[in-house]
């Protein structure tokens, strides 16, 4: 059985490594810091500042998700948030792999996932009343987001949404956004973004 805990340092000090190389200054907050496992200051001369919540997952083919709590479904506080989602490979010798993406496309594609398959019109009744505090991520979900470091220079507004074109048709159906049952707190709900 894999320890978790040992995942989760494994993720985060992946993480803090190749930030590094990328010539940024990182700190681990240690626990108890919400939304923010890595804090960050960039070596340039604009010098600027990220905060980074790690969320790592080990392999396990096709099917490899994160959960993502009701607490990552929150939107971003200032435009410096940022999520990293490692996927652990099964071999230590074989390198994680690594999605840069801003906190509101993470929020807004944990909602927009497990809304979609909650409502589901091909789903029977009663066979999915799991709540949005349980949704689950995959990994295709992030693959335009894969190694882009790049994208930490700029301020997470500036970030074009690269979900898959599924997750923005989701985002337009009123069981999705907009369900008498569940009460969605996003920024996107109200002004939709440009999609990528």
């Amino acid at each position: 059985m894999v320890d978790t805990k040992m995942t989760k340092s494994a993720g985060e000090h992946w993480v803090a490594s190749v930030l590094a190389r990328h010539g940024w200054g990182v700190a681990l907050t240690r626990d108890g810091l919400e939304r923010t496992d890595l804090l960050a200051v960039h070596t340039s001369e604009r010098r600027p500042m990220i905060e980074v919540q790690v969320k790592t997952a080990n392999y396990v083919g096709g099917t490899t998700n994160w959960p993502l709590t009701t607490k990552s479904q929150q939107p971003e506080l200032s435009t410096r948030e940022w999520f990293v989602m490692v996927i652990m490979p099964s071999s230590p010798v074989e390198i994680p792999r690594s999605f840069i993406v801003p906190r509101n496309h993470v929020a807004a594609a944990a909602w927009l996932a497990h809304m979609d398959w909650l409502t589901a019109p091909d789903a029977g009744p009663g066979k999915r009343n799991v709540g949005p505090n349980r949704s689950r991520v995959n990994a295709e979900a992030w693959a335009w987001y894969e190694d882009r470091w790049d994208l930490l220079l700029a301020p997470t507004t500036e970030c074009p949404v690269m979900l898959p074109k599924w997750m923005q048709e989701a985002s337009l159906l009123d069981r999705v956004a907009r369900n008498p049952d569940y009460s969605w707190q996003h920024p996107w709900q109200e002004n939709p973004p440009v999609w990528g």
